[in-house]
């Protein structure tokens, strides 16, 4: 039987089940609004989608959420998409790659430094 995102979640450790539920979110919330190809949505995409998701629920506010869970670069949602892969709620491709997530983007940059006061 598959394991829900809660066993994942406290048998890794490394990301709370917020981390992990909002990659699986952001998931769905890419593959509708910013992938071209809703079908196989990249690493590059998904990071650029789950910024988007993530400036639209908490604005201002979200470098300190996504810090608050652990999540601090790119690859960190590289590391829960293959976590998710590894428990089969997502799939890759065989040319997709964790390496895919690598330093996307500065969560700084995103996150805080593109808000003017």
């Amino acid at each position: 039987m598959k394991k829900n995102l809660e066993q994942i979640a406290k048998e890794d450790s490394r990301y709370g089940i917020s981390a992990i539920r909002f990659v699986y979110e952001g998931l769905g919330y890419t593959a509708k609004n910013v992938a071209s190809e809703p079908k196989h949505v990249s690493g590059q995409t998904l990071c650029e989608g789950l910024r988007e998701l993530a400036i639209e629920k908490w604005g201002r506010l979200a470098l300190l959420v996504l810090n608050t869970w652990g999540l601090k670069t790119t690859n960190d949602f590289g590391e829960i998409v293959y976590l998710m892969i590894k428990h089969e709620w997502m799939s890759a491709q065989p040319n997709d790659s964790i390496d895919d997530f690598n330093n996307v983007y500065d969560f700084k940059t995103v996150f805080k430094d593109q808000f003017a006061f």
